[in-house]
């Protein structure tokens, strides 16, 4: 389905507004066919901007490249400051909110700031008909993550989560395997990473600092409630604080869990629960294990998922011969069926069958590719849908209800060692009101997420 542009206010770049200048322009704009050998018309390009563009924005701007990159916004000029001299025509912001209002030539946004600010930048650019790119997690809360699919779908906008792995073979493989029975019936699932790799287990705020020239502290808070400064938090080490980022749960498993979701063709689950080490207000356990519980679906059986960090793993399986590591990669997922166990790497990379006796055999006898392959970066099939092309391959129908899954097991562990039953319809725990009041905290005044 094409998208449609929501930016009433002006027409298209395509679209001149008389016959007259119409056919003028004919003779100026080149269309994309003439061209040929796959070149782009100037005519047909995408006028993109950047909101958080320091750390992995820097990333997902350069794949974006061959489009027009007209706005680079970013809290700290010091920390985004390799970006702007990349694009030096971009023009250059702090506020995301002045930067839409005063470039109504944008188009799409591509959205890489810390997780707790990812909601209220996305949300605002769809509301004003812009397509959006949002690095993963999607949202840091069950609450925002809902928010934000139906923002996607009000305002009919093509979207994309960053978690680039679902844009790969390997995910695709791995549906294909399962739902040809290779490995019977799944009904349990393990997946670990080897994160945190920053600062997490931190009882107390470090003390104030002064701001730098360069950051504007206020709206790097954004939402969350406004704190001292201090280089604990800014540029990387944020992920460990719950109110900036969503810890060792929200970093990876947007990407390992990733082929668990589309293999098993999950949605919400029906409980959660989690151990971990000592939580506290402040910042993520130390580690944690995390357990999802999914019903019956589309005659696959009941499943339950589980999910381990800060050097947590899963019992060795008998599958795997004594030479081999139960680690494949930094991150790892064991699909335990009844005629054998696959794995896989953190974005469903190089997936193996265990024993490997089995695999020599299969190599040659995979069952046939029914899932159509990316041809592009993650970032590319985005601008597709962007250009009026298929959805994007995680757009919000899918990544939001797979952000809401994820960010579900850091809200568990608030109600640590307690099995909390979930109505994903009605997003609201049957058994624990106190869990609840987690699905979506309060904004500060002047960032609520309004619809």
């Amino acid at each position: 389905m094409k998208q449609k542009n929501k930016n009433h206010d002006r027409v298209s770049r395509r679209t001149f507004m008389g016959s007259t200048i119409a056919a003028a322009a004919a003779f100026t704009v080149v269309p994309r066919h003439v061209l040929g050998q796959g070149r782009q018309a100037p005519s047909d390009k995408l006028n993109i901007a950047g909101v958080g563009v320091g750390g992995m924005g820097n990333g997902n701007i350069n794949n974006c490249k061959n489009e027009n990159i007209v706005a680079l916004c970013d809290v700290d000029s010091k920390y985004a400051g390799r970006t702007f001299e990349q694009f030096p025509k971009a023009r250059q912001w702090k506020d995301f909110r002045k930067m839409l209002d005063g470039q109504k030539e944008i188009e799409a946004v591509v959205i890489a700031t810390p997780d707790h600010a990812h909601a209220i930048v996305a949300l605002e650019a769809m509301k004003r008909g812009k397509h959006v790119y949002v690095q993963k997690p999607l949202t840091r809360t069950v609450g925002e993550a809902r928010i934000l699919t139906q923002a996607a779908r009000k305002y009919k906008v093509a979207t994309q989560m960053g978690n680039q792995g679902h844009s790969g073979d390997g995910v695709r493989d791995i549906c294909e395997w399962i739902w040809a029975g290779v490995i019977g019936e799944v009904k349990e699932v393990h997946a670990w990473t080897n994160r945190p790799v920053w600062p997490q287990g931190i009882k107390e705020r470090p003390p104030a600092q002064p701001v730098p020239d360069t950051l504007d502290w206020d709206l790097y808070c954004g939402p969350s409630p406004l704190r001292p400064y201090n280089e604990a938090y800014h540029p990387f080490k944020w992920r460990g604080w719950w109110d900036f980022g969503a810890g060792a749960l929200g970093d990876m498993a947007c990407h390992v869990l990733d082929p668990v979701l589309s293999a098993l063709k999950l949605k919400y689950p029906m409980s959660v629960w989690a151990c971990a080490t000592e939580v506290n207000d402040e910042t993520f356990p130390l580690a944690s294990v995390i357990r999802f519980e999914f019903p019956e679906r589309e005659e696959m059986p009941a499943v339950k998922v589980n999910w381990y960090d800060g050097g947590m793993k899963p019992p060795r399986p008998d599958e795997l011969d004594d030479r081999r590591d139960i680690n494949q990669a930094s991150s790892n997922v064991l699909f335990m069926g009844t005629k054998g166990v696959l794995r896989c790497g953190e974005y469903g990379d190089n997936p193996q069958l265990l024993p490997y006796s089995r695999m020599r055999d299969f190599v040659n006898n995979k069952p046939p590719q029914t899932l159509e392959r990316i041809k592009t970066s993650h970032e590319g099939n985005w601008i597709q849908a962007c250009k009026g092309g298929k959805p994007a391959t995680s757009n919000f129908d899918y990544s939001g209800p797979f952000t809401e899954m994820v960010v579900m097991g850091n809200l568990a562990l608030k109600r640590l060692g307690k099995k909390l039953l979930w109505d994903g319809e009605n997003m609201k725990f049957t058994n624990d009101d106190e869990a609840n009041k987690y699905v979506l905290l309060p904004a500060r005044k002047g960032w609520e997420l309004k619809l």
